[in-house]
C-alpha cells in the first residue's frame, strides 16, 4: 500500500538504522516526514523515493 503512514520506529526497522539515526534525519529535513501531535510519521512511498534518489546521487 503506497499510501501507508509509518511510524518513526516503523521507518527505523524498514532502513535497519536505530530510531536515533532516523529521529535526526528527520529533524535534519534529510527523510521526508511529517510530524502529527509531536510524533513523526512518514508516507512509506515518499521513504521508498527517497531511497531511490540516495542510491542515484552516491552512483553519480
Amino acid at each position: 500500500m503506497a499510501d501507508e503512514i509509518m511510524t518513526l520506529k516503523e521507518v527505523a526497522e524498514y532502513l535497519k538504522v536505530a530510531e536515533k539515526t532516523a529521529y535526526r534525519l528527520a529533524a535534519e529535513g534529510k527523510l521526508p516526514g511529517f510530524k502529527v501531535g509531536g510524533s513523526w510519521r512518514f508516507k512509506r512511498a515518499d521513504i521508498e523515493s527517497w531511497i531511490a534518489s540516495q542510491r542515484q546521487s552516491h552512483q553519480e
